[in-house]
């Protein structure tokens, strides 16, 4: 008579993404184990508790979170996962009726960002900065939320606002431009124009001079958990895997679809490589990013 090994219990927290969705409900099972997966509406409380409390098995997490979380020694571990992805030229926006207002006239103005740690944000003032001119500590950022990581503080040019959106700053005047995420921009931010023009474009050229498109959100595991149950991981790691792969025919070819991937890549390194530029040129973390560390660790799941 044959033995019925009891699965490992794994908690993971998931977006609702087309390519979660198949592990979520229970279409696609991942052998072995046995995944819970808890709903945060909305979702980026959910990255707070991670790192603040460690509170999932294996979290979906932004990729400024990421950075910030790995330098202040937090113990998670990357997985080489990318669940949300886009360019960012789009992001940076201003009121239609008011001043015709350019990326590089930004220089001593307020701009408005959720966190000075939202990873949209990391990537705006990356081009910012490398396309304009515009160093960080040339702008007054004004936030409506605080970062993920409690262990990190803001620079000094970093100012909190008392208002609930983003987008309530800008058509207050309390600033001259906003930095919105993907969501927001059809939501709170509609009817905004951006400051780039022909963002799209703009963003596309981003992609193909540096070969990757900017990952938003990545996937983390604790370290314990990896450590403890590493057959679970690949497991749920390789399940995940074929999700992104069946469902490739639901996502376009824009720089949105095409970023969602799974396994380690040349272009995954490449956005971590520059991710990790642009976080310490924003004072986000306070040492480089050894992105062939971060490889090494988890290196292991496609073996």
């Amino acid at each position: 008579m044959s033995e019925t090994h009891p699965k490992t219990p794994l908690t993971v927290m998931l977006g609702s993404h087309p390519h979660t969705r198949p592990l979520k409900d229970g279409t696609v099972p991942v052998d072995g184990v046995d995944c819970r997966y808890p709903e945060s509406t909305p979702l980026p409380p959910a990255f707070a508790r991670m790192v603040r409390d460690l509170a999932y098995d294996i979290c979906e997490m932004p990729m400024a979170t990421y950075l910030q979380a790995r330098d202040a020694g937090i113990p998670v571990t990357l997985l080489p996962v990318v669940l949300v992805g886009s360019t960012h030229h789009r992001s940076l926006t201003r009121l239609p009726e008011g001043p015709e207002l350019g990326p590089g006239d930004l220089v001593g103005r307020r701009v408005g960002v959720r966190a000075y740690g939202q990873t949209t944000g990391l990537w705006v003032r990356g081009w910012l900065q490398e396309e304009y001119g515009v160093k960080s500590s040339d702008v007054t950022w004004v936030t409506t939320e605080d970062v993920h990581v409690a262990q990190y503080v803001n620079p000094p040019y970093v100012e909190r606002s008392g208002a609930e959106r983003v987008a309530d700053l800008l058509r207050s005047h309390d600033v001259s431009a906003a930095v919105l995420g993907p969501k927001a921009i059809g939501g709170q931010g509609a009817g905004l124009v951006p400051l780039v023009p022909d963002a799209e474009n703009a963003g596309l050229a981003w992609a193909q001079r540096h070969g990757t498109i900017p990952a938003n959100h990545l996937l983390v595991v604790r370290d314990d958990v990896l450590r403890d149950t590493p057959d679970a991981v690949r497991a749920f790691y390789r399940a995940l895997k074929r999700t992104i792969t069946d469902t490739a025919g639901e996502r376009d070819d824009s720089p949105a679809g095409r970023a969602v991937t799974a396994g380690w890549s040349d272009a995954l390194t490449a956005c971590l490589e520059i991710a990790g530029r642009y976080a310490l040129e924003q004072g986000l973390i306070g040492e480089p990013v050894d992105v062939a560390a971060i490889e090494e660790r988890t290196a292991f799941l496609d073996r």
